[in-house]
């Protein structure tokens, strides 16, 4: 990132049940911070008034959660229930937004949980951002070791076995949820940047 331009925050807002979603967690974290950006990190079934506040404070929030019975965690839903406070005054509005789940199945409906979060974002007036990857694994030529191995274009799906360990999270889901944070904070430092010119301009 060049020097004169201003570090984003990225949050990280997630849920983890077995702790394979928070394998993922760590890779948005991990692709944001080779990035350039300062990262919250925020679990969101113990979130603090303080990590309230850096949610509030951040250019972008990168939700994530497993899919459990074809959507979201309960616990990640609590989440969202709670931000209506925020929705009402348009805390987050114009921020950057996007998203990642885990589930044991290949598809495992997982798609519902991205497409909650999008909506979540949209009731927000955030701004989506997709995972910006051609799928992979999808030809002869292809390999399960591709970036988006899975196919998704919405956020970053993953797939772990279910009597599998956070060690059984597939090498390649994890580099696309590092590709995710890192395509976040370089949207986000745009968007900071074209803010800066208008209100220059």
């Amino acid at each position: 990132m060049p020097e004169n331009t201003v570090r984003p925050l990225v949050a990280v807002a997630y849920h983890s049940g077995y702790g394979h979603t928070a394998v993922l967690a760590e890779a948005v974290r991990r692709g944001a911070e080779k990035s350039g950006a300062e990262v919250a990190f925020v679990a969101v079934d113990a979130i603090t008034e303080q990590q309230w506040q850096q949610l509030d404070a951040a250019d972008a929030i990168v939700f994530g959660a497993p899919t459990y019975m074809g959507g979201a965690s309960a616990a990640f839903h609590a989440f969202a229930e709670a931000t209506s406070g925020r929705y009402i005054s348009n805390a987050w509005a114009d921020k950057i937004a996007a998203g990642f789940t885990n589930s044991a199945s290949k598809s495992g409906d997982k798609l519902n949980s991205l497409a909650f979060m999008h909506a979540l974002a949209a009731q927000h007036h955030m701004v989506w951002v997709g995972l910006g990857l051609a799928p992979g694994w999808n030809a002869t030529t292809a390999s399960e070791h591709d970036l988006n191995r899975l196919g998704f274009w919405i956020g970053a799906g993953a797939q772990t076995p279910q009597d599998g360990s956070v060690e059984h999270v597939h090498p390649s889901d994890i580099a696309t949820a590092e590709h995710l944070g890192a395509r976040v904070t370089r949207l986000a430092a745009v968007h900071i940047a074209g803010n800066a010119a208008l209100a220059a301009a």
